[in-house]
């Protein structure tokens, strides 16, 4: 059944990567009436989520935001199928570093240093990986979770690894990383994930509420003592994004425990806070409560 839905859908994915941004963008409006208004998709979890990172908001502004979310949203899903297709010319006229950002990596690339980067689920993270690949000296590899459907997370690999980007199964992280120790790598991690073993998990507050961080990132940062770059993706308008990018830590061996978590996890904060309505909402990011202990 997996089978036949994925190339029934195939089709459909091809024709929507090939059309003008101007029409991607009109089917988007379409998508976001049935989303948001007809199925009312993960609505209940998103509302509950802005309220509780808002407290200050009113219940008129709190659905204002939640309706600008939707439409980003579809936006957002949209847009990652024109990574099919799309040229690399197109790719970075519509999503490209700042100055200030290239300067950070081309100057960690002159010392051959690789990179733990960090990012949250802020923007286009899809987009920006692809700029990377085709910008920077850096070997790109992306921490993954593969998508259930093995056809789908196919199409999703070809997808994210058409410009050299390559993929690393999170199970593997580590055993890959020191595989890589000679070579010049960045590798992304996506720092607003929901960590699975809670109890090991770096706990602070986070929009407001109690949040588990996952620990792997920092552990792993330490062990390497590589730097660790922080980077956000910043909307500018429909379609256009510009990357953003700051070193948070030059010698990750030096810091204390719980350190590295915190400095990204207040970035992540703050960028959400400038730009709420592009932060992935619909992620159960506070499903657990934080142990006695914690």
């Amino acid at each position: 059944m997996a089978a036949v839905f994925y190339y029934i859908a195939l089709p459909f994915i091809y024709l929507l990567s090939l059309l003008p941004f101007r029409v991607l963008y009109g089917l988007s409006d379409v998508v976001f009436v049935m989303l948001y208004h007809i199925l009312g998709y993960r609505k209940k979890v998103v509302l509950t989520n802005l309220r509780n990172a808002f407290p200050e908001k009113s219940e008129a502004e709190i659905r204002a935001l939640c309706v600008a979310f939707y439409r980003y949203l579809c936006d957002l899903f949209l847009e990652v199928f024109k990574t099919l297709t799309a040229p690399s010319e197109t790719m970075l006229k519509h999503c490209c570093f700042t100055p200030e950002a290239q300067l950070v990596f081309d100057e960690l690339a002159d010392k051959n240093q690789s990179v733990v980067l960090v990012l949250g689920h802020l923007g286009n993270w899809e987009w920006a990986g692809n700029t990377f690949s085709l910008q920077c000296r850096q070997q790109l590899y992306v921490i993954y979770h593969p998508i259930a459907n093995p056809y789908f997370d196919a199409l999703m690999y070809r997808m994210r690894t058409r410009f050299g980007t390559k993929l690393i199964a999170m199970k593997e992280t580590y055993r890959a990383m020191l595989a890589q120790k000679q070579e010049l790598t960045t590798t992304a991690f996506i720092a607003d994930q929901t960590p699975s073993a809670i109890h090991s998990a770096y706990w602070t507050t986070f929009l407001n509420q109690d949040t588990p961080v996952f620990p792997g990132t920092e552990i792993i940062a330490k062990k390497l003592n590589f730097p660790v770059v922080y980077t956000r993706v910043k909307r500018l308008k429909r379609g256009y994004y510009e990357i953003n990018a700051e070193v948070l830590v030059a010698n990750s061996a030096e810091t204390r425990e719980g350190e590295i978590s915190e400095l990204h996890t207040r970035r992540l904060e703050r960028d959400i806070l400038e730009q709420p309505e592009t932060w992935l909402w619909t992620h159960r990011r506070w499903k657990h409560k934080r142990p006695e202990n914690n």
